[in-house]
């Protein structure tokens, strides 16, 4: 088993596969959405998409470091624990979590040049920490499967 989140998801023969995953994963998360706020996601998920086509395996590929800093101190945890069900146990520190990749997607909006993506970031923002935290399952399974083929 790899040691550190890096060498799993970042590793130039898993990463392509990894960076699929991870926007089939955003798709599934934002299809699921529902009612008012889930309407304003998947209308500001299309209009980020709109904007620039692309963006979101461009996005993920480009931010795949960061989030994998921000989860390796959870994934340490983890694995120092004997875990078997990385989602669950994201699950149960959800707040801590979300908290930790919301940073890496907050400073990349701050940075951004594109006063579109900016925009649409601020309008999803709010709502952002409930929907990382709704996420999360489906994240740690992905994490799981690409650390079983490690």
């Amino acid at each position: 088993m790899a040691d550190t989140l890096k060498d799993i998801l970042l590793d130039s023969g898993r990463r392509p596969a990894v960076v699929s995953d991870f926007e089939t994963l955003v798709d599934a998360e934002v299809s699921d959405k529902g009612g008012v706020s889930g309407a304003v996601v998947k209308t500001g998920f299309a209009a980020v998409k709109k904007i620039k086509p692309g963006i979101i395996p461009s996005a993920v590929d480009t931010l795949l470091p960061d989030f994998a800093s921000a989860l390796e101190p959870f994934y340490g945890d983890y694995r120092a624990k004997g875990g078997n069900d990385f989602g669950a146990y994201l699950t149960s520190r959800s707040d801590e979590a979300s908290d930790a990749l919301l940073s890496v997607t907050d400073s990349r909006a701050e940075r951004s040049s594109r006063d579109s993506i900016k925009k649409v970031y601020g309008k999803l923002r709010p709502n952002g920490k409930k929907n990382v935290e709704e996420a999360l399952p489906r994240l740690g399974q992905l994490i799981d499967k690409h650390a079983a083929a490690v």
